[in-house]
Parts: structure tokens; C-alpha cells; sequence
């Protein structure tokens, strides 16, 4: 089932891509400068950047069209979803221990992300409505 891409969800889909698209800039970049002061290993930063490339590519390119099919916008949100839930389990797995500043940077990303998925879903309800 194709459903317009609405001016409201376009937009979020693009701050979605840029917000994303900076944080992955900032982890493939800064990694060897954030993983002492976050506390989190340079190569798991690294990785979760070099990560965030191909969905950045994909939900630039869904928030450039007229018309998308609602399983490609289901699969953004569940991306998202996945996202917030695997950073709140890095944070209480203890595979990691970052120190104050990583629980607080994890978390900012994981909230600004889970604001996102919100966000896109409401724009489906209201474009499939």
C-alpha cells in the first residue's frame, strides 16, 4: 500500500536523516576522542557510526519521494525502535561501563531517536487515515 509522504512527515523524516547523518560524522570521526571521555570503546562508537550510514541513505531517500509504501515508513520506525531499546540494554548489559557523561550521551541519542519513531508514526496514522 503506497501513502503520500505528507509535508509534516517529510520533515521529520529529513531532520531524522541530518540528525543521524551528524551523529554518524561524530562517531566515524570523533571516536578516539569521545571513547575516553565517554567511557564506551573506541571501536563500538566507530561501528555504531559506520552503522547509521546505510540508514541515513535509505530514510534521505524515502523523505525525497511523493509516495512511499507503508512497510518502508513501518521499517524506519522499527529501525528506530531497535535502536532505542539495543542503547538502554548496552547501558544496563554491563558489557560497557561508561562512565556518567556515556550514560548521559546513550541516553540524549536514545531519547532524540525514540522522539523520531513517535513522530514518524504519527505521521503514518495520519496519512493512513
Amino acid at each position: 500500500m503506497q501513502i503520500s509522504v505528507s509535508p509534516f512527515l517529510r520533515n521529520v523524516l529529513l531532520l531524522d536523516a541530518l540528525a543521524s547523518g551528524a551523529t554518524a560524522i561524530i562517531l566515524l570521526g570523533g571516536a578516539h576522542m569521545l571513547s575516553p571521555l565517554l567511557g564506551i570503546p573506541q571501536s563500538l562508537l566507530f561501528w555504531a557510526g559506520a552503522a547509521l550510514v546505510p540508514f541515513v541513505l535509505m530514510v534521505l531517500a524515502v523523505s525525497r519521494r511523493q509516495t512511499v509504501s507503508r512497510t518502508m515508513l513501518v521499517e524506519i520506525i522499527a529501525i528506530n525502535a531497535l535502536w532505542v531499546v539495543a542503547s538502554f540494554g548496552l547501558l544496563v548489559s554491563g558489557v560497557v561501563s561508561p562512565n556518567l557523561l556515556g550514560i548521559a550521551f546513550v541516553s540524549a541519542q536514545a531519547i532524540a531517536v525514540a522522539l523520531f519513531a513517535e513522530l514518524q508514526y504519527v505521521g503514518l496514522r495520519r496519512q493512513a487515515a
